[in-house]
């Protein structure tokens, strides 16, 4: 009786880690699809904005006969046209279908196609963006899921600065434990520290609800964050003072190198 009282119980914790886990990736799969709509809400506005710059400097080079002015048109045309491609590129980098295994990816690169995304709604609350990079080796990472985490962690760092302020996304690496270090630190309202203990919980949310720009209020982006590190075998650490600002910092493992990978069985 007691045998078959265990292996119940076994089976049953069985059942309840495999809810747990998918319930996990669906968390996941909800807050990417959540991310992908924001990210076509911005890109779709900046877009529009890079368009009718093109428009407007043909229609004044059109206009105007003069060599002065068709070149001050060209070159601004020419500007707009490289700023549409750089958006173009980095939602291909966004939506690309990178592979769903850990493999080493440019932790640099991601941060720089996630900034060329959201540069201009960083410009329209007034917000300074420092980026310290060092150069590191590659990441062991699923780039989709990480670019994911640093897309949430930009955009809640410019909602915590209403009122303009400096966001600065630092990247170091630590030779003795092989981990990247990825810091983004933003200088708005901070988090109260009652807060702090929940911050990654599901459906847990310190926004009553979107911005003005239908962004965040979820509560799903922390927790998402949260899970895709872990399942990096990486860690994430929040700090924070009302008033003063809020740092996330990342840890993840690098690359091993190519003989290493190698040797590793399939």
């Amino acid at each position: 009786m007691d045998q078959m009282l265990s292996n119940e119980s076994a089976r049953t914790v069985a059942d309840m880690e495999h809810q747990l886990a998918v319930l996990q990736q669906q968390l996941v799969q909800a807050q990417r699809m959540t991310a992908l709509g924001e990210l076509v809400s911005t890109t779709t506005h900046e877009f529009n904005n890079v368009l009718m710059t093109i428009l407007n400097y043909a229609k004044l080079g059109l206009r105007h006969k003069d060599e002065a002015s068709r070149d001050k048109a060209l070159t601004k045309i020419l500007a707009a046209a490289e700023r549409a491609a750089q958006i173009t590129n980095g939602v291909l980098g966004m939506a690309r279908n990178r592979s769903q295994h850990p493999e080493p990816t440019d932790l640099s690169g991601l941060i720089r196609e996630a900034l060329v995304l959201l540069e201009r709604d960083l410009q329209k609350y007034r917000i300074q963006c420092r980026v310290q990079l060092e150069p590191i080796p590659p990441v062991m990472a699923i780039g989709n899921q990480i670019q994911q985490v640093l897309m949430n962690l930009i955009i809640n760092a410019r909602q915590a600065m209403k009122s303009g302020g400096e966001l600065t996304i630092s990247l170091t690496h630590d030779v003795a434990t092989c981990m990247a270090h990825l810091t983004v630190r933003d200088t708005g309202s901070g988090i109260p520290e009652e807060t702090l203990p929940r911050i990654f919980d599901p459906f847990f949310s310190t926004k009553s609800g979107p911005d003005a720009s239908g962004q965040g209020g979820t509560g799903l982006g922390l927790a998402a964050c949260h899970n895709i590190i872990q399942a990096h075998h990486g860690r994430i650490r929040v700090e924070s003072t009302v008033g003063r600002g809020t740092a996330f910092t990342i840890k993840l493992p690098l690359a091993p190198p190519l003989q290493q990978r190698q040797s590793i069985p399939a």
